[in-house]
């Protein structure tokens, strides 16, 4: 028996090389993927196209060379818009709301019938009474607290929103602006939920 059981696992062992040595080519891989997002939203077929600033970040693992994380950075200023009004703080209640919802763009969310949120808390910690939080980025906590609420510090907090990459090219934060998956008043009021000296984050 002992001797049958060594048999089967060389054997597995054996197949399992054989299956890595028949990896499929990967234009053959590509038109898979391709073809099954195409077939769950026809709009999502899209998303598999990269702009340059994702092809620089694609090929060179996210740690592009000086050069080229300096023309990142300058096409993420580039794209920044701000508010018609120049009010770069809105209301920050509809910011908590922003911040913890994780609606918009997965595929049960199509067609969308809600308004997309930043799912903030997927990565930061933000209000010290928060229980569930990511750390995929820092503590928010008191951000604008520790920074005496300068309105320089508001700027850099709505910019970072809008496109990360005008500090980090290839950050791991998504560029919720210039993708226009939030809109120029909602990431005010996510600024403002950072910033604001009534918000939970600053208390």
């Amino acid at each position: 028996m002992r001797t049958l059981l060594v048999g089967l696992g060389i054997a597995g062992v054996a197949a399992v090389g054989a299956l890595a040595q028949e990896r499929p080519e990967p234009a053959v891989i590509d038109k898979a993927i391709s073809e099954s997002w195409r077939q769950a939203a026809p709009d999502w077929a899209a998303r598999l196209s990269q702009d340059e600033t994702q092809q620089a970040c694609s090929l060179h693992r996210n740690n592009p060379p000086p050069a080229v994380a300096a023309e990142i950075q300058a096409r993420a200023r580039a794209s920044l818009k701000f508010p018609a009004d120049g009010k770069l703080m809105g209301d920050w209640k509809k910011g908590e709301k922003l911040a913890q919802s994780g609606y918009g763009m997965r595929f049960t969310d199509y067609p969308a019938r809600a308004e997309n949120g930043g799912n903030c808390f997927a990565c930061h910690q933000l209000d010290l009474k928060e229980l569930s939080y990511g750390t995929l980025g820092p503590s928010l906590a008191h951000y604008g607290k520790d920074r005496n609420f300068a309105a320089a510090e508001v700027k850099a907090v709505y910019e970072r929103i809008y496109n990360p990459q005008v500090v980090a090219a290839c950050a791991n934060m998504p560029r919720m602006g210039a993708n226009g998956f939030l809109s120029l008043e909602q990431i005010a009021d996510l600024t403002a939920y950072v910033m604001s000296p009534e918000s939970p984050v600053n208390k």
